[in-house]
């Protein structure tokens, strides 16, 4: 083998690349690359195989599977249109946002010059656009019927509450008032359109790399995500998934974009809903075990309802040990 000065360990390609070690041992199982071995039997990796390494990971960050890049780099490029469309749609979309924002700043900016202050809500809508129309209902059992809004519906919405706060009632309501949306449940099947599968296998590979464990569970999720309308929420998102498989699965759908369609995610997991990472294309809705109205929470401590969102989560460990249980309320309580 050559100095090895001129070779990496796994550990430190993997830092270079900005990929993980597992997903070296992927690109290395599917024959993507090979790593040479040390006398200690070690793998390393030097210039060549980080070149190639390196073809693999920017064909991945343009959306293509891992499938989707073997036949790239043997000279099929059929694979590539789709994905290159599929990205220039993204920017797209994010030029177009920006641009949008950007003639607000402008015409805030004018006001500003001739006299005329901008009011709260137009600062708080530029800092966070409203996406979609207001919806109302009446709040359901164990709710009083009190009148509800919900004003602000980003890509990301978690859902939580203790047992019995009916956080599980909010989210059947909230799929069969919001427009082009479904509810799904805690019982998935792998079964879905010939779209969905393809989809959801795509998913499974970039997950996969990330570390999470494929299973039916994680399969039927990703399906039932796939073949549902514009709008999904989702019961208990973990179910059924460990803890590196819900990281997996949190980071997948937040590289989705501000612009993807909206998931409702019901969790009670600090895997899935971790504090200190929510981002501003994200919403937090606690029902509160008083049954008093939901309402939203920001990401922060001393904010309102923060200790008790806290309160309401628990390690997947925790979470996989207290699966199933179900708060008993009195009949005539």
């Amino acid at each position: 083998m050559p100095p090895s000065s001129h070779f990496l360990a796994a550990s430190q390609a993997a830092s270079r690349l900005g990929v993980s070690a597992k997903a070296l041992r992927l690109y290395e199982q599917r024959g993507l690359v090979a790593p040479v071995r040390t006398e200690a039997g070690w793998r390393a990796y030097g210039p060549d195989q980080m070149a190639r390494a390196g073809e693999i990971a920017a064909l991945r960050n343009l959306g293509l599977s891992l499938t989707q890049v073997a036949r790239v780099l043997s000279g099929d490029q059929h694979g590539l249109e789709p994905a290159l469309a599929a990205h220039q749609a993204a920017l797209e979309a994010q030029a177009n946002a920006l641009a949008r924002t950007i003639g607000t700043v402008r015409d805030i900016r004018s006001d500003l010059a001739q006299g005329k202050a901008p009011t709260m809500r137009e600062l708080m809508r530029l800092a966070k656009p409203s996406r979609t129309p207001i919806v109302s209902f009446e709040l359901p059992w164990p709710w009083g019927g009190e009148p509800y809004e919900l004003r602000d519906i980003r890509a990301l919405n978690y859902i939580i509450g203790p047992l019995g706060s009916g956080k599980t009632r909010l989210a059947q309501r909230l799929a069969a008032t919001l427009p082009d949306a479904a509810f799904l449940g805690l019982d998935r099947s792998t079964e879905g359109s010939a779209a969905a599968q393809a989809a959801a296998q795509t998913a499974l590979d970039w997950l996969v790399e990330d570390g999470a464990t494929a299973s039916d569970a994680l399969m039927a999720l990703l399906i039932r995500i796939a073949d549902a309308p514009a709008i999904v929420v989702i019961d208990m998102i973990e179910k059924g998934l460990d803890a590196a498989t819900q990281q997996a699965v949190i980071a997948h759908l937040r590289r989705r974009g501000a612009n993807a369609s909206p998931l409702f995610l019901l969790t009670r997991s600090s895997a899935i809903l971790d504090l200190a990472a929510v981002g501003a294309d994200e919403t937090i809705t606690l029902c509160p075990a008083n049954h008093s109205p939901p309402y939203q929470v920001a990401p922060y401590p001393g904010a309102a309802g923060y200790e008790s969102v806290a309160t309401c989560l628990a390690t997947p460990d925790v979470r996989a040990r207290t699966e199933g249980m179900v708060a008993w309320r009195h009949p005539r309580a």
